[in-house]
């Protein structure tokens, strides 16, 4: 059983691989061609998000049998092409869930506190306490757009501050909505229109590539907060840039791009944008529960087909 570790997975997960009897290959910074050269022979490929696995990598791994993702999504996973070939696709969808959770936490105080700014202001020896004003959480409403695990526990959290929480989630369990204290909204534009905080937990399909642009925008209060720990470009990021120079966004709290790392990106400069890059999943726990549940998955396709 031989595995390509194409992307820096947590040593705990390399040893996992290892002990279970596979001949482990750590080749990180491949490009697409050196990856098609290498992956001839291996029957696992391991990768996390900087990682493209194209239909060229795929074709051209003619022994693998699974490919395995350290982390929630599997977009950069060419999908198609691996059922084409019959090779599985596995990913570790709740490794990283709180830590997504507590990062979203962090940018909307970081937002309604200007502490980015003010840290910032700090360093380069003024002290602007005047110009730093926030806002507080309190009595305030959180509409969370994609109400799984990451948004579940985002509302959790959410509650503790005496936040009121509202969802849109037309493939949500109503009953695991109320359970985590959000009310489920028939429609996207009623929670835009109420929310002061909102917050996308939501894959990159089609459908939700550009979903909140200038027409959204419109509709939500002024000085709304914006937050996406999720998959970058499911907001207009022209759009997002234009609300917040008009004032009618506070701030936007942002943590991944499309591409990534983000080339011309609208909002760099803007002092009310608070952008971290791509840290959801970036804490010590996560990354071992990443590394060992990839490799555990990988080990159970690769010896179910022994």
């Amino acid at each position: 059983m031989k595995v390509l570790v194409a992307d820096k997975i947590d040593p705990a997960g390399i040893s996992y691989l290892q002990d279970a009897g596979c001949e482990v290959s750590v080749k990180l910074g491949l490009s697409t061609a050196e990856l098609v050269a290498e992956i001839p022979g291996y029957s696992a490929l391991a990768v996390r998000s900087a990682v493209q696995v194209t239909r060229d990598i795929i074709c051209a791994g003619t022994e693998l049998k699974v490919i395995g993702r350290a982390g929630v999504g599997t977009d950069n996973i060419d999908k198609a092409a691996a059922a084409e070939h019959g090779i599985a696709v596995v990913n570790t969808p709740e490794a990283n869930i709180v830590s997504a959770a507590e990062q979203t936490f962090a940018l909307l105080l970081a937002c309604a506190r200007n502490t980015a700014a003010a840290n910032a202001s700090m360093h380069a020896g003024r002290w602007d306490r005047s110009q730093y004003t926030g806002i507080e959480l309190f009595e305030k409403t959180l509409g969370i757009i994609g109400f799984g695990k990451i948004g579940a526990l985002l509302a959790q959290r959410a509650r503790a501050f005496g936040m009121t929480i509202c969802a849109y989630d037309p493939y949500a369990n109503p009953d695991h909505v109320t359970a985590n204290g959000a009310t489920l909204l028939p429609s996207l534009d009623e929670l835009l229109a109420i929310s002061d905080v909102i917050s996308v937990h939501l894959p990159k399909t089609p459908e939700t590539t550009g979903m909140i642009g200038a027409a959204q925008i419109a509709l939500m209060k002024d000085n709304v907060i914006l937050l996406n720990v999720a998959r970058g470009g499911i907001y207009d990021d022209a759009a997002l840039r234009t609300g917040l120079d008009s004032g009618k966004i506070w701030a936007a709290g942002i943590d991944v791009y499309d591409p990534e790392p983000p080339v011309d990106y609208p909002l760099l400069g803007c002092e009310r944008a608070v952008l971290t890059p791509h840290l959801g999943a970036s804490t010590f726990e996560a990354q071992v529960r990443a590394g060992v549940q990839v490799a555990q998955a990988i080990v159970d396709v690769l010896e179910n087909l022994r």
